[in-house]
């Protein structure tokens, strides 16, 4: 294609030495935005993400009605205030949403509208337009929403909502934490008590923070309930580090020798930090460490020190929801790792911005190390000596997380790599690679 662009990553001249805070927490900014446009009165936010992502709930709220005035901070982040529709509701908007790459505000845009009388256009880019959109639409027409075209699973789609929503009791086939969302805040303003049931825990953002903004929710490992009809108040939120983000640093120090590094201020929210439970087992030199927490939102450190062996390990499917957006990393430290490893039950993979499961087997192949899938397993046989080789080249297809990935295969290899479209990191860690940079100085 002719607006693809070739990003060479060269190896890193030193280890990874000292401390470093990532960007705010990408899940939890997009509920901070969303919620505050939602509710009455004006919430003062600190620490958003400035992505492509959380800029598309941004533009999102502000088509829809919200006041946002969020300016950016020395550190990058966005800090400010936004003041929303209250009880009064969205306005409906003269053109279509945009949700560009962003699952996460098309999903909860739809919970989001669902319980006003108003048609609300959603669309995407070409990636979101070919991710499922059934999941969150079929629990929503149950109460009482439509969607147009009907029988529709992908996007564009209008959201026909409804002030007659009604509650329900749901089973949800998949554990989603966009889902679960999309159901709750719905059920904010439907009649009666609404109860959402996953197969396995997801994350718990929207469940520690609707209490925030004045909204009773009721919260167990595998279910959520809120009963409405209520309104959101405005609150203040301080959006701690993401998890996700750091990640790749804590990977890059494993893997580059001699590194030693220190990630600050992030989430230690245990529905996010599964990846440093699946890199102990590996054997990682890999410690948390709690500080705090911001309202309900633990924070503290992780720190990681290069381990020169590693050994496979087996991820059970119940922990899968917790680290489904750091396989794809986790992957290439299993590609080092001495034995298999195996991830049960990622059949996920597949509806991500990409085919990340087909993705991961396509990048460890040009490794040398063999990866495969049986049924929706994943099972990687690790050669803890693997290098690159002279002249590869890594497609993102435009997957933020796929072009950190394979960045680390240069970072921290002895030869160069290529990466078709590296600039997709803006979605969620836009100075991934100047970070990463700095800690090699």
């Amino acid at each position: 294609m002719s607006n693809e662009t070739i990003t060479t990553i060269a190896p890193l001249d030193a280890p990874l030495v000292g401390a470093i805070q990532v960007p705010g927490d990408k899940s939890i900014s997009h509920r901070a935005v969303l919620f505050a446009a939602m509710a009455e009165g004006t919430s003062q936010l600190k620490g958003v993400l400035d992505s492509e992502d959380v800029r598309a709930s941004i533009r999102a709220t502000q088509a829809l009605g919200a006041d946002v005035n969020l300016t950016k901070q020395e550190d990058g982040s966005l800090a400010g205030r936004i003041t929303g529709w209250g009880q009064k509701g969205p306005s409906e908007p003269q053109e279509v949403i945009d949700c560009a790459n962003s699952g996460t505000t098309s999903r909860l845009l739809m919970g989001i509208l669902a319980p006003w009388n108003i048609r609300v256009t959603l669309t995407g880019d070409d990636s979101l337009k070919r991710r499922p959109m059934r999941r969150i639409t079929a629990p929503l027409m149950k109460m009482g929403a439509r969607f147009e075209p009907d029988g529709q699973e992908t996007l564009p789609l209008v959201v026909c909502g409804t002030s007659q929503l009604h509650a329900i009791d749901y089973d949800a086939p998949m554990a989603s934490a966009q889902l679960k969302t999309a159901v709750l805040l719905a059920g904010v303003y439907a009649h009666g008590t609404t109860t959402l049931r996953e197969p396995a825990p997801s994350r718990n953002h929207t469940e520690l923070m609707l209490p925030e903004f004045g909204v009773p929710t009721t919260a167990a490992d595998r279910s959520a309930s809120v009963t409405g009809p209520t309104f959101l108040k405005a609150a203040d939120v301080v959006v701690p580090g993401d998890p996700s983000s750091a990640a790749f640093l804590a990977c890059a120090a494993l893997l580059k020798p001699d590194s030693h590094v220190t990630i600050e201020n992030v989430s230690l929210n245990t529905a996010r930090i599964g990846f440093t439970r699946t890199l102990e087992r590996m054997g990682a030199d890999i410690c948390v460490h709690y500080s705090g927490s911001a309202g309900k939102e633990p924070y503290g450190s992780i720190e990681v020190r290069f381990t020169p062996v590693l050994r496979g390990c087996e991820v059970p499917a119940d922990k899968i929801a917790s680290i489904v957006d750091e396989i794809p990393v986790l992957s290439l430290v299993a590609a080092h790792a001495r034995g298999v490893t195996i991830f049960r039950e990622v059949g996920e993979l597949r509806v991500k911005e990409t085919d990340r499961l087909a993705e991961i087997i396509n990048g460890l192949e040009k490794l040398g190390v063999d990866a495969w899938v049986e049924g929706n397993d994943l099972f990687i046989e690790g050669q803890p000596n693997c290098e690159s080789k002279p002249g590869l080249v890594f497609e993102s297809h435009g997957d933020h997380r796929l072009a950190m990935t394979w960045s680390l295969v240069g970072l921290c290899g002895k030869l160069p790599v290529d990466i078709v479209n590296f600039e997709s990191v803006a979605v969620s860690y836009p100075q991934f690679l100047s970070d990463i940079e700095r800690l090699a100085k």
